[in-house]
């Protein structure tokens, strides 16, 4: 229990590090724009686990705080996103991103139960296909190897967090076939772009150890998601998906700045 505990508090300074450090990173290149549209995605699928936990009254307080902090943090990127791309095709759909969003964050804010899980699922689910949009587009004007990298290894946070919060319906007794689908899904989706990241030529010696890493870690988030004596396991899945969402999060970065 006590190892836990150290585990669930180092994972809580270190998302406080990552939040911090995005909220106050602006948009300085193609690159560093596919980066950060493709945080999008990963924040509207953590809206809906941080959201799903507090439901279940997993670390009540802390999960207050991290869904106010993805909302405020998608909000900051967006209006960022807009800035750095203000005509053209990308900025109709960031104005479409934005039309998605309003009724998500709503709902996201709003009261707590599972009639709203099950709204804020589905409307997640748009404001991610709207994003990932933004970043094909983003990808498609950077026209390079790097900048399909940076978008395959930031969609593997997304992953993450899409992992989590069908972990965390299902927990909280949804037992619909959709999310368990979408989580083998999205558990194969995962081990494929892992495969493919390995195998890029572009890898520097620290991408490929953090790989090494993520590898590890999403062995223990597999093993994580089977029932502990019949019983979920939320909390050992939550922080296993959130070391999960850190290294990849740091590995775009590193993608984010090759030449």
């Amino acid at each position: 229990m006590h190892f836990y505990i150290k585990k669930t508090s180092q994972l809580l300074f270190l998302f406080s590090t990552l939040f911090t450090q995005s909220s106050h990173a602006e948009i300085q290149s193609l690159s560093s724009s596919i980066n950060k549209a493709g945080k999008q995605r990963m924040l509207s699928q953590r809206i809906v686990a941080t959201y799903c936990q507090i439901g279940q009254e997993i670390q009540t307080k802390k999960s207050k705080k991290q869904l106010k902090r993805s909302v405020s943090l998608f909000d900051k990127q967006l209006t960022e996103l807009k800035t750095y791309q203000p005509s053209g095709e990308i900025h109709n759909q960031l104005k479409k991103v934005d039309n998605l969003w309003l009724p998500m964050k709503k709902t996201a804010l709003g009261p707590i139960n599972k009639n709203n899980a099950e709204k804020l699922r589905k409307q997640s689910e748009e404001v991610t296909r709207a994003s990932h949009q933004v970043v094909i587009m983003l990808q498609d004007m950077y026209g390079s190897e790097v900048g399909e990298l940076v978008n395959i290894s930031g969609r593997q946070r997304m992953l993450s967090q899409r992992l989590s919060n069908l972990y965390m319906l299902q927990s909280w007794g949804f037992s619909s076939s959709e999310y368990s689908s979408d989580y083998s899904i999205a558990i194969n989706e995962f081990k494929g772009a892992l495969t493919e990241l390995n195998e890029s030529s572009q890898n520097t010696q620290q991408i490929n150890n953090n790989l090494n890493q993520v590898r590890k870690e999403f062995a223990m988030l597999e093993r994580s998601t089977h029932k502990l004596n019949g019983e979920y396991i939320p909390l050992m899945v939550k922080m296993s998906a959130d070391k999960l969402l850190k290294i990849m999060d740091t590995t775009t970065h590193l993608y984010a700045e090759l030449n």
